[in-house]
């Protein structure tokens, strides 16, 4: 009885595998493709050049007199402000030098009194032909030598107040200080190879970049005139070294009107704010640059595959995959293509796994849902 049952479970299952579909069977083993029809559409593409950032003001501070440091006043990394003292130099020879300088004045005061004393004696006694006319010139002549002192010891006052002064050297601008590669003992003059420290204006900062020559003339194309692109060019973010975006965007605010001779390339000039200090003077970054684009073909990269420095895409021609190659723009969005020539409004492509395809093989479109 057992025996029985096996063998009619047995011829059951023989039967039904044998009355299988076989349509069934290969449309579930077909493969489906997600498709696109080309149309127009508009794209905001970007670029990144590397860019040197660079505080709005740096300035190299170097003693204007030599001698020993007594005094650092500053810590390095600090905030300064325009006028604040950051050295001092020893002040004792300038000091001795700025007080003769004085006396040297009022001796010379007193000589120019005298001097006007006798000449305008000689003067008198010269109307009253008591004095020869040589008596009075010498008196005239003697006066003029005491005014011509009087001048240069006043010159040389200044100029020894000045060097006195330049003992205390100041911070020209607001900024942030640098290393300082100098300590109290040190001797220094105006010709040392190292600054006594550099202070950066980076409330604001420049990235400096550079463009190819072709790009920079699309873009004067693009605006009209290279014043025109500076004044309408949307404004630029700038990616920091880190690989985050820094938090304001900039404006580009200069262009060089010359090309490199050696690299054709031209440099330009953003603007970022940099109220918090985030950026820094000698910094490095990668400024982007944003494109508009309209009425183009964009293409998924998905929908693409590159052999020997080119690319090619599959359109579907009678429910085939026919290989196409594509030139597409040197710009892109990071996830589509614009091509620039090979493809045509109403051409319908595979849309991914481009790279799985063979030459010839069959396409069946799936829906936007059966992709999700």
């Amino acid at each position: 009885m057992k025996n029985s049952l096996l063998t009619s479970l047995l011829l059951c299952g023989i039967l039904m595998i044998s009355c299988k579909n076989p349509e069934t069977e290969t449309a579930a083993t077909e493969t489906r493709y997600l498709t696109q029809e080309i149309a127009l559409c508009d794209r905001i593409l970007t670029t990144g050049y590397p860019a040197a950032i660079s505080g709005v003001q740096t300035v190299e501070i170097r003693p204007q007199v030599s001698g020993m440091i007594t005094d650092i006043l500053i810590e390095e990394g600090e905030s300064v402000r325009k006028g604040q003292i950051l050295f001092i130099i020893d002040q004792t020879p300038y000091k001795a030098a700025y007080e003769i300088a004085v006396a040297n004045v009022h001796s010379a005061e007193a000589a120019l009194s005298t001097a006007q004393l006798i000449y305008d004696s000689n003067k008198d006694l010269f109307e009253q032909k008591v004095v020869s006319e040589f008596d009075l010139m010498t008196a005239k002549n003697d006066l003029t030598d005491a005014k011509a002192r009087l001048a240069l010891c006043k010159a040389e006052e200044v100029n020894a107040g000045n060097n006195l002064s330049y003992t205390e050297v100041r911070s020209p601008v607001n900024g942030v200080a640098s290393m300082i590669p100098y300590r109290v003992g040190a001797l220094v003059n105006s010709n040392i190879a190292q600054p006594l420290v550099t202070v950066s204006d980076d409330s604001r900062v420049y990235a400096y970049f550079s463009m190819a020559e072709n790009q920079m003339l699309d873009m004067i194309l693009q605006y009209g005139s290279m014043k025109n692109a500076i004044k309408q060019m949307p404004e630029v973010e700038l990616m920091m070294s880190n690989g985050q975006p820094y938090e304001h965007k900039g404006k580009i605010n200069a262009i060089s009107g010359t090309i490199s001779e050696s690299t054709g390339s031209v440099s330009i000039r953003a603007m970022f704010d940099n109220r918090h200090h985030i950026l820094r003077n000698g910094g490095s970054g990668t400024i982007i640059i944003p494109t508009e684009r309209k009425n183009c073909i964009a293409i998924p990269k998905t929908a693409t595959y590159e052999l020997q420095d080119r690319i090619f895409t599959f359109r579907v021609i009678d429910g085939k995959a026919a290989s196409t190659e594509i030139i597409v723009s040197p710009q892109d969005n990071g996830v589509e293509y614009i091509v620039e020539k090979g493809l045509s409004v109403g051409d319908v492509i595979v849309a991914e796994g481009a790279g799985l395809i063979k030459e010839g093989a069959k396409i069946i479109s799936k829906s936007m849902e059966e992709a999700e």
